[in-house]
């Protein structure tokens, strides 16, 4: 996974997986890969998926050429709820593009190591053709 502070101050993990490297076929495969680690996690709550690209073509937005497909699986691991601030950076997402020959996965960083070794590994488990 590739680190990077997206607009100056969002700390993103992102990840390509090319279709020649995974089993999943389209991008509904990939939300259903992601949603079974989630809800095989003891501690995580699986939440919602949201069809972005279907959302944005909705609304008239713009929508990058490249980008086939885009959802947004919905989780939260929520371990701890030490104080009020905490529920600024919950729940937690994994935003998945379909790009043709590949997909892109990307997920906002965070604040637990947790949350971050897992949600590292649901999306690297992807590149397995097993």
């Amino acid at each position: 996974m590739k680190q990077s502070i997206l607009m100056e101050k969002y700390p993103v993990f992102e990840l390509t997986v090319p279709k020649a490297e995974t089993t999943c076929a389209d991008i509904d495969a990939v939300i259903d890969r992601l949603r079974a680690r989630i809800e095989a996690h003891p501690k995580v709550a699986y939440i919602a998926t949201f069809d972005h690209f279907a959302h944005t073509s909705a609304i008239g937005g713009s929508i990058a050429p490249q980008i086939k497909a885009a959802k947004n699986i919905v989780f939260c691991f929520g371990v701890h709820l030490p104080n009020p601030h905490v529920l600024a950076v919950r729940p937690r997402a994994i935003g998945v593009a379909d790009l043709g020959d590949s997909f892109h996965l990307a997920f906002l960083e965070p604040p637990m190591e947790l949350a971050t070794t897992e949600m590292e590994a649901w999306c690297k488990a992807l590149a397995d053709r097993t």
